[in-house]
């Protein structure tokens, strides 16, 4: 039966070729492919898909559309729920979320949910095919700080209720994480990034960049004399964690945080850009997140030999299944249950090996993983010149220091409330990894989702007459 059919396989450039490029690695599906892979879905009655997606994209009727070959209106059915939907269905982790819960998925393949998501966006692109929305203006503003996931999420809800919105951003160009922190191979930022970020604009809502908010303007200041009716807080978190090791400041250290940035924002990657990076020959990256993986996986395109080390087995690992794979085809050394005890420094105090100790798993810890045990008398050392910290990420603390009675968590996590993003102070609300320190795109629009329907009650009932 058809049903039971595997996946339509998904073209990608060969691992020996794309070591060499920042080109995209997966090509996507074309329209034969995607109306192929579309008629896998069985149209399930109560579609545990749907639940499992953040911000609940109408998954079965998208997908009977593009099995119809109505790619328009598969484009407008996600364009209700989904200001990103290219970058979603790039990198969004749907195999433990959509794809997760997908029924096909008990016994064999669940749909290819996100590639269809993917060729979708993408037809949407390349036909320019983009539906404009009339909305009354209702008067009332919102400003937004961040212009990452959680911010266009919101603002796009916002806009769509008719509200002016107007996003705060602190670097040059918009766009947050998906800007700077995921590499060109695995999210395309002209064609993909920025697209979808003037889809946005093209809503009425403003974006100014280079605008620091706790020290170009505070948060009080567009309450007050900006005023602006209530404000979002979705300013991701970008303040690198390091493992606090002896060694850890020397030359040749920095934060994946750091080296992305460079790398994808500044495109330190291209040499017609005057931004160079240092990589070395043999780099190091600490850490099994996905953020990992990028770093692991640029420095390799940038020239170098790379080993990732991480403190527990494969199967704990916390990166995308998928992008586990390509790094392994591209040549990344996978040391796991391994730990960094030490930077070893060479006579210039720069970099020359990593020391690391074995480890063995014990009982499982808070998080439910088990806790990573060290083995006494088994240390050894690395070879490499340049070692990248990627130990996940905090919120800055420059918004809530300058934001008297905004309430926070030890470890620096602005404290809303899950469902309404309400924060301690009246009128400002937050969400995504501001709120809950470094996690996925789609969540983090679920948030900003969330917090712009509460966002709507919250105006309404105050000013409204």
């Amino acid at each position: 039966m058809a049903k039971k059919e595997p996946r339509v396989p998904v073209r990608e450039q060969l691992p020996e070729e794309r070591i060499k490029n920042f080109d995209e690695v997966c090509y996507g599906y074309n329209a034969s492919e995607a109306m192929q892979e579309a008629e896998r879905c069985i149209q399930c009655k109560n579609p545990r898909c749907v639940q499992a997606c953040p911000v609940y994209i109408q998954i079965p009727q998208f997908i009977k559309a593009v099995k119809e070959n109505q790619f328009s209106e598969a484009f407008d059915i996600i364009a209700q729920d989904s200001s990103l939907p290219a970058v979603c269905g790039r990198v969004c982790p749907q195999e433990t979320q959509c794809e997760g819960a997908c029924i096909l998925g008990i016994k064999g393949e669940p749909v290819n949910i996100g590639k269809l998501e993917r060729f979708v966006a993408d037809w949407g692109r390349e036909a320019n095919y983009f539906k404009p929305i009339k909305v009354e203006p209702n008067g009332y503003k919102v400003a937004i700080v961040g212009s990452g996931p959680a911010g266009l999420a919101c603002a796009t809800d916002l806009a769509k209720l008719g509200y002016k919105v107007k996003i705060f951003e602190a670097l040059h160009r918009p766009g947050g994480v998906l800007e700077y922190g995921i590499p060109e191979f695995r999210l395309p930022k002209d064609e993909v990034v920025r697209y979808e970020v003037n889809n946005v604009m093209k809503l009425g809502v403003e974006i100014e960049t280079d605008v620091i908010v706790g020290r170009t303007i505070t948060i009080d200041d567009l309450l007050g004399a900006e005023g602006y009716h209530a404000v979002f807080i979705g300013s991701g978190a970008g303040l690198p964690k390091f493992m606090n090791i002896p060694g850890e400041n020397l030359n040749g250290v920095v934060s994946a945080n750091e080296f992305l940035t460079r790398t994808n924002l500044m495109k330190a990657y291209d040499p017609q850009f005057d931004t160079p990076i240092y990589v070395g020959k043999k780099v190091a990256v600490v850490g099994g997140g996905n953020v990992a993986m990028d770093a692991a996986r640029s420095a390799r395109r940038l020239g170098a030999n790379v080993h990732l080390v991480y403190r527990r087995s494969e199967k704990e690992l916390p990166a995308r299944v998928e992008e586990v794979h390509h790094a392994k085809e591209e040549g990344i050394v996978f040391k796991l249950l391994n730990n960094p005890t030490e930077v070893l420094a060479d006579e210039k105090g720069w970099v020359r090996g990593l020391r690391c100790i074995k480890m063995e798993l014990g009982e499982p810890d808070e998080s439910g993983r088990r806790r990573p045990i060290e083995v006494p008398g088994s240390e050894f050392e690395i070879e490499c010149d340049v070692v990248i910290m990627s130990l996940g990420t905090s919120p800055n603390p420059l918004i809530a220091g300058t934001t008297p009675g905004l309430q926070t968590e030890r470890w620096g996590g602005i404290i809303a409330n899950e469902e309404t993003g309400e924060t301690s102070r009246e009128g400002i609300f937050a969400g995504g990894d501001a709120v809950t320190g470094a996690a996925t795109v789609i969540l983090a629009m679920g948030a900003g989702r969330n917090a712009a329907k509460h966002i709507d009650e919250y105006v309404r009932g105050k000013y409204g007459s």
